[in-house]
């Protein structure tokens, strides 16, 4: 077989072709025409919407269900009627209005502040184990609460103020503790935040023990398993105003800070040079991620992994831009909540059984999970 024929009249060796992208019509060497241009990937950004409506279509879903499904029940079509037609009399109208409206209106608002504290956190200590439950927020705002309980402060107005202050006060203050005790050398671990976290809710647990204990009053050693355990059983119209207030101005405000979020994922010498004040900014946000915790857990108690389930799931669905991230987490945290609460009502009826149980049981397997490819992850990198 002859080979091509080469600048002055040389031969290329033989069997060699000119590169198929550079082969013309007629055998010339002249580029080829353009190929056609591939399918677009369908981007995170893109499916945002469509992710957001199903999750809004989910949460009245698991709403109506809420309202329908308990010891009472009531078809779907009476809620809808009792809800749409505002109704108010009869003895349906009293079960889905005063008994479980507010419990799930409460529900959705804890889930979805739940989730959004998670989130954050997660990207202030560039770390995916971090929780307000797993890094002593909830526990720091049960004790704050108990203390407040315990020691009687006020009534009525004076205690709608001191109990989700006092709550405020300890989560900011377990966060602040797990962080130094975590932070060594500039650098913090997985690992380190952890056993920090544990270690602290440990403490505050204890502390929280000791008070059931010593407790002289029936109503307050209720009052004190209600926030250990976690559950919803205690709304009421009347509560529900201070808790969504923050939700919604919290959200707002960390949605705002999207871009510094992201850049945080960079890490923490990218950040300071694309222009961030890391520490000012973190402290900032540590307060925000407080005072959404500490108020959500005074109306709650310690409800703990739905910070950590929720942002994973939503990070894997429509990526880690906190611009889309937060809102979903938001609606995905609201909805897992609810659910949470249909099977501590229903599971065990006529008894039932706490929610934060319930959410200990789905969270704990996944934290192992998650646990074990950290440690991997790091193993590798270190």
């Amino acid at each position: 077989m002859r080979g091509a024929r080469g600048p002055a009249g040389t031969r290329a060796p033989a069997g060699t072709r000119a590169p198929a992208g550079l082969r013309g019509p007629a055998g010339t060497c002249a580029p080829a025409g353009p190929r056609a241009p591939a399918a677009p990937r369908r981007t995170a950004g893109a499916r945002t919407p469509a992710v957001l409506a199903v999750l809004v279509a989910a949460l009245v879903v698991t709403a109506v269900a809420g309202l329908a499904l308990g010891p009472v029940r009531v078809p779907p079509r009476d809620v809808l009627g009792v809800v749409l037609g505002g109704e108010r009399a009869g003895p349906l109208a009293a079960v889905v209005w005063d008994l479980r409206m507010p419990r799930v209106l409460l529900g959705a608002v804890v889930g979805a502040g739940l989730a959004v504290a998670g989130t954050v956190l997660q990207a202030l200590v560039r770390n995916p184990l971090a929780d307000p439950f797993l890094l002593g927020a909830s526990s720091g705002a049960s004790a704050g609460a108990v203390v407040v309980v315990v020691l009687g402060v006020g009534a009525g107005a004076a205690a709608a103020v001191a109990l989700p202050s006092a709550a405020f006060a300890g989560s900011m203050c377990a966060l602040v503790v797990v962080w130094a005790a975590a932070r060594r050398g500039g650098t913090m671990t997985a690992g380190r935040l952890v056993l920090a976290g544990v270690a602290v809710q440990y403490v505050l647990s204890a502390f929280t023990g000791l008070v059931l204990v010593l407790s002289a009053d029936a109503e307050h050693a209720r009052t004190i398993m209600f926030w250990t355990l976690g559950s919803l059983g205690g709304a009421r119209w009347d509560e529900l105003a201070l808790p969504a207030v923050v939700l919604v101005v919290g959200t707002l405000l960390l949605t705002a800070l999207a871009r510094p979020l992201d850049l945080l994922l960079a890490g923490e010498e990218g950040a300071h040079t694309l222009g961030l004040d890391t520490h000012r900014f973190r402290a900032a946000v540590f307060v925000l991620a407080s005072l959404v915790t500490g108020v959500l857990v005074a109306f709650s108690g310690a409800i703990g992994f739905v910070g950590l389930m929720v942002p994973h799931a939503a990070r894997a669905v429509v990526g880690a831009g906190h611009r889309r991230l937060l809102p979903v987490a938001a609606l995905g945290g609201a909805v897992f909540l609810l659910l949470a609460d249909l099977v501590a009502r229903t599971a065990a009826a006529p008894r039932e059984v706490p929610v934060g149980i319930v959410t200990a049981l789905a969270g704990g397997p996944f934290f192992l999970w998650l646990l074990r490819r950290s440690s991997r992850t790091e193993g590798i990198a270190g």
